[in-house]
């Protein structure tokens, strides 16, 4: 990673709803993933490192998990953990924050999808 005065350390937010199995949880943890590296033209390689929080609901499949057996970020610090326990809190939510270098003019483009919306619909394009 090639960091000099055009390039800033952004943190990317996303969340995506999914039901508690294994392969949902890997697919949407992958669309989401995606969408994040698409809308934001981010290249793995910008990367720092990626942080994943579920609700308690979702037990099936650690989404850290989940992203390599995709076969992306085999590089990458991953790191997950439990969302505190909110009472009216939003279920069956995985949320990601990803810290990477971007130009420094870069418009950032957060991602909330499949029901996740709701939760900031300030960033949902």
């Amino acid at each position: 990673m090639v960091k000099d005065k055009y390039e800033k350390l952004f943190a990317l937010r996303g969340a995506t709803g999914c039901s508690n199995t294994e392969q949902d949880i890997q697919d949407k943890v992958y669309e989401l993933y995606e969408a994040l590296l698409e809308r934001n033209n981010l290249k793995e390689d910008q990367i720092v490192s990626i942080q994943f929080t579920v609700t308690p609901d979702l037990t099936a499949l650690n989404p850290a998990a989940a992203l390599r057996r995709s076969g992306k970020a085999q590089d990458l610090a991953l790191f997950a953990a439990a969302e505190p326990i909110i009472e009216g809190m939003l279920p069956r939510i995985i949320r990601v924050l990803i810290h990477c270098y971007l130009p420094i003019d870069h418009r950032v483009q957060h991602v909330y999808i499949n029901g996740a919306e709701v939760l900031r619909p300030d960033r949902v394009s």
